[in-house]
């Protein structure tokens, strides 16, 4: 297990690397935030941000997304990844918020996990995001470069956020999983990782074993 200096400094690479750690996501709400990350689960945030920039210009509340309808809702999101499970989510959470909500995303984890379509993952990117809370979402990026880096030796999401939990310095928390999943888009790529490009391959469990 790597040790707490230097999972320090790993982190301080990263951030020097990555100066901006924030969604690549576009929205201009927390409720725009919610319907985009509850639509990019196994999908890419590009294909999300084309299919919301339509979307958001004709509704971007809960009121005018039920207007919509599920049907009306489907025009928009059907280039997205099981759309049709999505838009009926989307719906019913559109409808709680309304019915318990004022219509505002709420800030407490079980009140985002009681929306449909919204699981820890989901709550966790808001929390977050939203709210500025130190909340580590492990979305496939992460699972595999916190294994493949030696941040975490586990084999579930949530085992791999606890450890993330216990072994990242406090003052990195807050940015943990933007810095993660930024590195895992573009650096550490699934099947092909640009090892000779990572700027903490120095710390990285993977790297010291391929290079040996």
């Amino acid at each position: 297990m790597m040790k707490t200096q230097q999972i320090s400094r790993l982190f301080e690479q990263l951030a020097i690397s990555i100066p901006e750690p924030r969604t690549e996501l576009v929205y201009q709400s927390h409720f725009e935030l919610l319907i985009s990350v509850v639509l990019s689960a196994q999908a890419t945030d590009k294909s999300v941000n084309k299919a919301t920039a339509r979307l958001f210009e004709i509704a971007n509340t809960p009121e005018q997304i039920l207007e919509l309808g599920e049907e009306g809702l489907k025009i928009y999101i059907k280039t997205i990844g099981l759309f049709n499970t999505k838009a009926k989510n989307i719906i019913l959470l559109c409808q709680k918020l309304l019915d318990l909500y004022n219509g505002e995303v709420p800030h407490g984890r079980t009140e985002l996990e009681s929306l449909a379509g919204v699981g820890r993952k989901t709550a966790n990117v808001i929390l977050n995001t939203a709210f500025g809370e130190p909340t580590i979402a492990v979305d496939t990026h992460i699972f595999r470069l916190a294994n493949r880096i030696g941040l975490a030796h586990a084999n579930t999401v949530l085992a791999v956020e606890k450890e993330l939990e216990q072994v990242i310095p406090e003052k990195f928390k807050l940015d943990t999983h933007h810095l993660l999943i930024l590195h895992g888009r573009y650096v550490c790529m699934a099947r092909k990782p640009l090892c000779e490009k990572c700027v903490i391959s120095g710390y990285c469990e993977f790297f010291q074993f391929t290079a040996h």
